[in-house]
C-alpha cells in the first residue's frame, strides 16, 4: 500500500525540483519566496495537528478513543507575493470538532505570520523567537519549542539545495566576490569568513550564486569555492570584481585567468581618502573620478599618468597606493559603457551585508555554521529580490561577444577545472 504523503512533503519535493529546474525562470526569487512561505505555513499547520493527535503522521493506534487524521481542507492566505494555498489538517473522533487555532489566525493575520516566516530565515531560525512571536501575536502558545525547532532545522535543506543546484544555464557575464566575517560560538568567538559570490547574467538578472564558510580569506578557500562553481557548470565570466585581498586575487587569476579582473573602486576610494588632508580630498577625488569615467581605456591610462605626475611630490603615499594594481582598476573601461557603473564596485552586496550585520547584532553568537549560513543566506536572498535588472541591448551584447573573443572566452565556453 502506497503511503499518502502530507502536503508539506509534497511541497518540499516540489521546492527541491524548483531549485534544480527553475533557474531559467525570470521570477526565480519571487517564486522561491512564495514556495518557501507556503512550506513554512503548511509545516506549522501540520505540527499543530500532530501535537493535538499526539503521534507522528504514519503512526497508527487501534483503540476506539484514538483521534484520527481525516484529510486536508485547502484555504488561501494573502501575502505580498499573492495568494498562497495551504491545507488545514482535518481530524475525527475528537471530543469537540477540531479547529486549527493557527489556521483561524492565518485567515485574518497573514501579515504577522508572513513576517514570522521571513524572520525564520532572517533571524537564524531562532526557536525561542518564533515561539514567542506566535505567543505574542495570538495570545496562545500554539506551538511548542520542539515543534518550531523541527521546522526550522528542516529549512536548512533548502539552503543546501540552493548550494548544489546546476549553474550551467546561468550565463553569468559579470561575477562578484566578497566576504563578511561572523563569530560562531562553537569556534570560541573566532570570526570566520563567509565567502559570497553573485553575478549579473546575460539576460540582465542579478543573482546570488553561492555562499561558503572560508575560515579565512585565503587563496585555498577562494579557489575551492570557485572550483565548485565551475564543477556545477558556471562558465568563465567576462569580468570578476573583488577587493584587494591577496587570496581572492590569486584565486581569480588561477581559476579564471582569461577573465578580466576588476578592483572594486569603492574600496579603493575609501583607502585613498585617508591618504590626503581632508581639505584636499574633494579636488583629488574629482581627478580620480575623471579617470574612472574616462571614455576609453586609452584615455583612462593617459589621465592616470597625468594624475601620478601631478601628485607624486605632494602625496607620495596616495600615488603609491593608486599605482598598486592600477590595471585592474582601469579594466572596467574595457567593458561596455552601459554596464560600467554596475560592475566597478561590490556595493550591491555591501548594502546587503550591512542588513545582515544589523540582524546578527541581536544574536549573542551563532551556535553552528548552519545557523550562520541560514541567516546570511536568507538576508542576501531577500536583498537579491530587490535588485534591479541591468539592461543588455543588442549592441552591448555584440560588444561583449567581441570582448570575450579577444580574451579567449567563447560565449558558451565551459572551463574544465581539475
Amino acid at each position: 500500500m502506497v503511503k499518502r504523503l502530507p502536503p508539506s512533503e509534497k511541497m518540499r519535493k516540489e521546492l527541491r525540483e524548483f531549485l534544480v529546474n527553475g533557474v531559467k525562470r525570470e521570477s526565480l526569487i519571487s517564486d522561491l519566496t512564495t514556495r518557501a512561505t507556503q512550506l513554512v505555513f503548511q509545516e506549522l499547520l501540520e505540527e499543530e495537528s500532530k501535537e493535538y493527535v499526539g503521534r507522528e503522521y504514519y503512526v497508527r493506534r487501534n483503540d476506539e478513543e484514538a483521534v484520527y487524521r481525516n484529510g486536508y481542507e485547502p484555504f488561501q492566505i494573502k501575502t505580498s507575493e499573492g495568494k498562497v494555498t495551504v491545507y488545514k489538517p482535518q481530524l475525527r473522533n475528537t471530543e469537540e470538532p477540531y479547529q486549527s487555532r493557527l489556521g483561524s489566525f492565518l485567515k485574518g493575520n497573514s501579515d504577522v505570520l508572513e513576517r514570522l516566516a521571513v524572520e525564520m530565515y532572517a533571524r537564524g531560525l531562532s526557536t525561542r523567537d518564533i515561539e514567542d512571536a506566535l505567543l505574542e501575536a495570538t495570545g496562545e502558545r500554539i506551538l511548542s519549542k520542539s515543534a518550531v525547532s523541527r521546522i526550522s532545522e528542516r529549512l536548512y535543506e533548502e539552503f543546501e539545495a540552493f548550494q548544489n543546484r546546476d549553474l550551467s544555464e546561468e550565463e553569468v557575464e559579470y561575477l562578484f566576490l566578497d566576504a563578511l566575517y561572523e563569530s560562531i560560538r562553537k569556534r570560541f568567538g573566532i570570526k570566520e569568513a563567509v565567502l559570497c559570490a553573485w553575478g549579473i547574467c546575460r539576460d540582465g538578472r542579478k543573482v546570488l550564486i553561492s555562499l561558503a564558510i572560508g575560515n579565512k580569506e585565503s587563496e585555498a578557500c577562494w579557489s575551492e569555492m570557485l572550483r565548485d562553481l565551475v564543477k556545477r557548470g558556471l562558465r568563465p565570466p567576462t569580468s570578476i570584481t573583488s577587493d584587494g585581498a591577496p587570496g581572492v586575487i590569486k584565486a581569480i587569476e588561477g581559476i579564471f585567468p582569461e577573465s578580466l579582473r576588476l578592483r572594486c573602486w569603492f574600496h579603493r576610494m575609501q583607502n585613498w581618502a585617508g591618504k590626503v588632508p581632508v581639505e584636499a580630498w574633494s579636488e583629488i577625488k574629482a581627478q580620480i573620478i575623471a579617470i574612472r569615467e574616462a571614455a576609453s581605456l586609452e584615455q583612462g591610462r593617459q589621465l592616470a599618468a597625468a594624475f601620478i605626475n601631478e601628485n607624486q611630490r605632494d602625496y607620495p603615499s596616495l600615488v603609491k597606493s593608486f599605482k598598486d594594481d592600477l590595471e585592474a582598476l582601469l579594466n572596467v573601461l574595457r567593458l561596455p559603457a552601459l554596464h560600467r557603473k554596475y560592475v566597478r564596485t561590490t556595493n550591491i552586496i555591501e548594502r546587503a551585508f550591512e542588513e545582515e550585520r544589523r540582524r546578527s547584532k541581536v544574536i549573542p553568537g551563532f551556535l553552528t555554521e548552519k545557523s550562520a549560513l541560514k541567516l546570511i543566506f536568507s538576508v542576501l536572498l531577500r536583498a537579491a529580490k530587490r535588485w534591479q535588472r541591468v539592461r543588455f541591448d543588442p549592441l552591448t551584447i555584440a560588444r561583449l561577444d567581441k570582448l570575450r573573443s579577444s580574451l579567449g572566452l567563447e560565449v558558451n565556453q565551459i572551463k574544465e577545472v581539475s
